[in-house]
């Protein structure tokens, strides 16, 4: 497939926004829904196999304009810088109920952490298929997690987030709740209706909203965020609010919503693309 907007797989699926993608030499293999597929890309091609270019194109967001979002969120020079380093990466369109579990199950660990566990969660409890001769594990479905046991969840190493999964798919399962409908939602009513899930609390909403139901104004906050608003954004914020922040490492409710209410006022309709492009800049720092 020839593409004609700016793209980069690389950096799409390296910044912290999925966790079920691996690389074998120039290819990565994902599993996405109930399809295992491969793709490369090559300069201005991408090369896939074992799904269609529809779901490609939708998936990769590249039916975004990523100019105009870049125009819309150059609001200064280190976002600007962050945007020339990693320019082609994009906010993928995950699919709600795995990126909900997978969020659920990142808070205070590490990527290779929340990987880990993704992956023994759908080895055990997921279905297998085998793609070019390599064994893939289709994500849990809703029921298979609303039946397990928090005993068989923490043997996935989920520690105490096994009693939010199991009872988050619990409640979706009971009252079949239609996951893709919080698309059609305003941002704030559909992180209302996230935080109502068991282990959901603001930053995991965000992330939820951002990744998976396009709520493309998201701005989940985190260290990373904190630290970056603190060290460029202070100027835009009151001085006493940067104390209060400076003084302690954890983020309390309050804080977390003016820090995103910044974020979205400052960068507007595009804020979560400006967060994932200042998180990755900022994380990967030398």
């Amino acid at each position: 497939m020839q593409l004609d907007v700016k793209f980069d797989l690389d950096f799409s699926l390296c910044c912290g926004q999925v966790f079920r993608w691996k690389k074998v030499g120039d290819w990565w293999y994902g599993v996405v829904g109930e399809n295992v597929f491969k793709i490369r890309q090559c300069g201005c091609e991408l090369e896939f196999d074992g799904i269609d270019e529809k779901v490609v194109k939708q998936y990769f967001g590249l039916n975004d304009d990523l100019e105009q979002i870049q125009r819309c969120i150059s609001k200064d020079d280190y976002i600007k810088q962050a945007l020339r380093r990693f320019e082609g990466l994009r906010i993928v369109r995950q699919v709600p109920w795995e990126c909900l579990i997978s969020f659920i199950c990142a808070t205070y660990k590490s990527i290779a952490a929340i990987e880990l566990m993704l992956k023994k969660i759908s080895i055990k409890f997921g279905e297998k298929k085998v793609f070019d001769g390599l064994d893939f594990y289709i994500f849990p479905t809703v029921e298979k997690l609303a039946l397990a046991s928090e005993n068989g969840l923490r043997e996935c190493g989920l520690g105490y987030r096994a009693k939010y999964v199991q009872a988050t798919a619990k409640k979706i399962w009971d009252k079949k709740i239609d996951l893709e409908f919080l698309k059609s939602l305003p941002y704030l009513d559909t992180r209302k209706k996230l935080v109502e899930f068991p282990g959901v609390g603001l930053k995991v909403a965000d992330c939820v909203s951002l990744f998976s139901l396009e709520k493309m104004e998201a701005f989940p906050v985190d260290v990373w965020v904190k630290r970056i608003v603190l060290k460029h954004y202070t100027d835009q914020l009151p001085e006493e609010f940067v104390k209060k922040l400076s003084s302690h490492d954890s983020l309390t409710n309050g804080e977390y919503e003016k820090v995103n209410a910044f974020g979205r006022s400052y960068f507007g309709a595009y804020a979560g693309y400006a967060q994932e492009y200042l998180f990755h800049h900022e994380r990967t720092q030398r």
